[in-house]
């Protein structure tokens, strides 16, 4: 079964620009993993903090394999110090 994911990210704006070096390196290496089907960066046009990442997976397994990958675990190193929260995560299905 297909998993679809949403996931906000509030960065702080003092670190705005490190964290979307983060993120745009995080789709420039997930896009290459067999599970991936899409793996999309998107940033709010009323405020430039809130970036909304879109994945398909086509898997549950692949999924939880990209989250073992170093370029995901370097993003979750900056969640603490540098975005306003913790990321909104949301998994659904097409219906």
């Amino acid at each position: 079964m297909k998993i679809y994911l949403t996931a906000i990210i509030k960065a702080k704006e003092e670190f705005r620009d490190e964290v979307l070096k983060v993120l745009q390196n995080m789709v420039s290496e997930t896009v290459k993993e067999e599970a991936c089907e899409l793996y999309t960066l998107h940033q709010s046009l009323e405020n430039k903090n809130h970036f909304i990442i879109y994945e398909i997976w086509k898997s549950k397994e692949g999924l939880v394999l990209h989250n073992q990958q170093p370029y995901i675990k370097a993003f979750g190193d900056l969640v603490d110090e540098k975005l306003q929260q913790k990321p909104e995560i949301y998994l659904t299905q097409v219906i």
